[in-house]
């Protein structure tokens, strides 16, 4: 087995790839925190500022797999760092655009560099750490995506209430700048077998010709994307306008429910690895959003819908993790940055068709309709996941 030069601590590995993958998940999820500014105070429909809001997605989901290819290829340091970057600069641009044309189309440039994030971070947490505490780290890891959305919910609408949109966007650039240079001076590539030990393994065979587990994974957390981005990205502007709350206490609660909704990725992480099964308990996660989502449809007039939403907020985002390391683990080492941007992808493409689809469908038939009609997109992913004949994780 081929060595890495250094050995490093296991938990800093896992601490500065969340880092990387917060700082991305952040810039992503700042537009659509954008929208009650789009849309209450620059006029701009909710089907044009849900447009704008996915820019940022639309750039990571046409490199996702591209970049899978290159972590596969040069490693996963070199790719997050360098990704970072192009992010931070495709954010400073954005911050001094002069339309809203040029603003998607710079968030777009920058969400192409924070597509390397997805892939890289996940490898080096799936490289270091042993199978039977992957399912924890890998839930650990995962809650960068929710705290990135926290921390874009407490920044983003708050610093354009206080200053302008120019502040709140170079804020992330900032962030994301320092970043990069943090996951250059300390992610450690872990260590993988030669091409020639890999050969003889069978690791540098298409996974996807083997059997159909990887296209039903996809698949199924597709769908399952589309209520975690419909939660995440009108629960701010439901608070707002139909609730009547105020920008602070709303963002307050979105950055809460993130906090939750971490917490959830790590529980259901840990079960997986208790269970020896990743894909046991995101069938069933699939099932309590769908329950999650019609409730919140049927009392979404009433007071309970705040208590209903901020449970939607932590359900349909537990299975994110589970999913990301089954896919990891059924590729292996010399195909899991092309199979975790193919999940990323195709994840990324419903993440980006899910803000004007949905605002649309609100426009059209209220809020309460469409949170209910969402649940189908769990209930057909349940018999998709592939749990028959899963083995223990490896």
């Amino acid at each position: 087995m081929a060595v890495a030069t250094t050995t490093p601590n296991r938990w800093i590995m896992l601490a500065v790839s969340m880092i990387g993958q917060s700082a991305s998940s952040m810039y992503v999820n700042a537009t659509p925190f954008l929208i009650p500014y789009l849309h209450l105070e620059q006029g701009l429909s909710l089907v044009e500022a849900g447009l704008v809001a996915s820019s940022a997605t639309v750039g990571m989901m046409l490199t996702m797999y591209a970049w899978g290819a290159i972590v596969d290829r040069i490693g996963e340091r070199t790719s997050m760092s360098v990704g970072l970057a192009i992010l931070a600069t495709g954010a400073t641009a954005a911050a001094f655009s002069t339309s809203f044309i040029w603003l998607a189309i710079f968030l777009f440039i920058g969400g192409m560099g924070g597509a390397s994030t997805n892939s890289a971070s996940g490898r080096v947490v799936i490289g270091w750490f042993p199978p039977d505490r992957r399912g924890t780290a890998m839930g650990i890891r995962q809650t960068a995506q929710p705290v990135g959305v926290g921390l874009a919910a407490l920044l983003i609408p708050n610093l354009v209430d206080a200053f302008d949109l120019r502040t709140a966007v170079l804020s992330i650039a900032v962030i994301c700048g320092l970043t990069a240079l943090l996951t250059a001076v300390l992610i450690v590539d872990p260590p993988r077998p030669t091409r020639a030990e890999a050969a003889d393994l069978g690791q540098l065979d298409n996974p996807y010709r083997r059997d159909d587990r990887l296209w039903r994974i996809h698949l199924a957390s597709m769908l399952l994307v589309v209520p975690q981005f419909t939660v995440w990205t009108f629960t701010l502007v439901w608070l707002i306008d139909e609730k009547g709350w105020s920008t602070l206490a709303a963002s307050i609660l979105v950055a809460a429910t993130q906090v939750l909704g971490s917490l959830g990725r790590i529980a259901a992480g840990t079960w997986s690895d208790r269970a020896g099964s990743r894909l046991r308990p995101m069938r069933s996660v699939a099932a309590v959003a769908a329950v999650t989502l019609v409730a919140l449809g049927v009392f979404e007039s009433t007071p309970l819908a705040i208590g209903i939403i901020v449970m939607a907020s932590v359900v349909t985002v537990a299975d994110n993790g589970l999913a990301f390391t089954s896919v990891a683990e059924i590729s292996g080492p010399y195909w899991s940055g092309r199979a975790l941007g193919a999940q990323n992808t195709g994840q990324y493409l419903a993440a980006a068709a899910s803000p004007p689809v949905i605002g649309a469908l609100i426009t059209g038939t209220g809020y309460g309709w469409a949170f209910g009609l969402v649940a189908v997109f769990p209930l057909i992913a349940i018999p998709l996941v592939p749990v028959k004949g899963e083995t223990p994780s490896t």
